[in-house]
């Protein structure tokens, strides 16, 4: 017979947790979440626990993998639904404040044909705002069912629950998949904390994912945080919301329902321009830059080479992300105005911008008409602008785009 970790067959162990099921002893827990700069309560996860009869509490860890290699996490996964909205019920009827729940699904939920139809029915049975419950998806769910998945969750979203995918950067990590699939949460996985944000090498990485959660307009929850020089940098990176031990660590129903009584802050709010590091206000210089430029490049003359930062609401978006640059000015100059592409291709070859250069031009710029994705040509403005890496002697330029009309 399959034998799962410790020596217990599979069978044994699946059928002693729907027994426990059927008592009340699988029970929810709840691991609040806070918001990063002000420390209120904004989330919470629901975990499972088995209590056992003399009082032994069984982690999920030393069950919830029988469960997964058949389908009784199918089963599983739908009654922790139903304890989460039967309590969040409980807090609507007592008029206690109630946030968000974020409830795991395993992947094995995909394959079920009336998943969407199930979800809403016990939802709305028990009177819950779909808001107020997030499906969470651990990350190896992407593994070789990207299509099917994104189908599966863009419907989940339609009828207004939040999806999170759980556990990023543990290790099977694809930026493809989240730019490719639309949800709501990063859950950036605690190994990702290991170092205690100490090591350059786990700061760049956080501050990288980070940055690129936001660019996807995707709430990041660090998940794992233990300590205050955690909490400290997270905060420089502009993270949204923080869960782990620091802070409160997964509780019975009964003392989260306090904790949701009281609704306060854990600690001292602090001003977000005093907390916020370089990187993080340089989030929000950039922000203010893309409002008026959608489409920033950046391009190395010396080596003929370039990077598209951002293409938001811009005229055309048919435009390569990275590659060679004299190619990229072939490319725009196709889609300019026939009277304007000599003009285009002229002023932006490298040998005109590095005679600029030379001459201690600060920019260049230029105004042409640019054919739009929906077939009306309209006024750009382009403007390199030549900077300086003090890394590298790389003749470099900045350059930023705008609509005119």
């Amino acid at each position: 017979m399959e034998k799962v970790a410790g020596g217990k067959n599979r069978e044994d162990i699946c059928t002693e947790v729907f027994a426990a099921m059927k008592k009340h002893r699988i029970r929810v827990y709840y691991q609040p979440q806070y918001d990063a700069i002000t420390t209120k309560l904004v989330g919470a996860e629901a975990l499972a626990r088995w209590i056992k009869e003399d009082g032994t509490v069984v982690m999920p860890g030393s069950f919830i993998p029988a469960l997964e290699a058949g389908r009784e996490i199918i089963d599983f996964d739908w009654y922790i639904l139903e304890e989460v909205c039967a309590f969040l019920k409980k807090q609507m009827e007592e008029k206690v404040h109630f946030v968000t729940v974020a409830v795991n699904f395993s992947r094995r939920h995909v394959y079920e044909d009336d998943f969407v139809e199930h979800l809403c029915s016990v939802v709305d049975s028990y009177g819950v705002p779909h808001k107020k419950i997030e499906v969470e998806i651990t990350e190896s769910a992407f593994v070789d069912q990207e299509d099917k998945i994104a189908g599966w969750i863009e419907k989940i979203r339609e009828l207004g629950f939040r999806v999170a995918i759980d556990d990023f950067g543990s290790g099977l990590s694809s930026l493809s998949f989240v730019k490719d699939i639309s949800v709501d949460v990063l859950k950036i996985d605690k190994s990702l904390l290991s170092r205690n944000c100490e090591d350059e090498k786990e700061r760049i990485v956080l501050e990288s994912i980070i940055n690129f959660a936001h660019r996807l307009k995707l709430t990041t929850v660090a998940e794992g945080v233990e300590t205050r020089e955690q909490i400290g940098f997270l905060r420089t990176c502009s993270c949204k919301v923080i869960q782990g031990f620091l802070f409160g660590k997964p509780m019975s129903e009964q003392d989260y329902m306090e904790i949701c009584k009281k609704d306060e802050e854990v600690e001292e709010p602090e001003d977000i321009l005093v907390v916020q590091a370089p990187s993080s206000a340089t989030q929000l210089l950039l922000e203010a830059v893309f409002t008026r430029y959608p489409l920033v490049i950046f391009a190395n003359l010396t080596r003929n080479s370039f990077y598209m930062m951002a293409y938001e609401n811009f005229t055309a978006r048919s435009c390569p992300s990275t590659g060679i640059f004299d190619e990229l000015i072939a490319h725009g100059a196709s889609s300019m105005h026939p009277e304007d592409r000599e003009l285009f291709s002229r002023t932006f070859t490298i040998e005109n911008l590095m005679d600029a250069y030379n001459r201690g031009e600060k920019s260049v710029s230029v105004v042409t008409r640019q054919l739009g994705d929906d077939g009306i040509y309209r006024r750009v403005e382009t403007t390199d602008y030549f900077v300086k890496s003090p890394s590298v002697d790389d003749v470099l330029i900045i350059a930023l785009c705008q609509n005119l009309d």
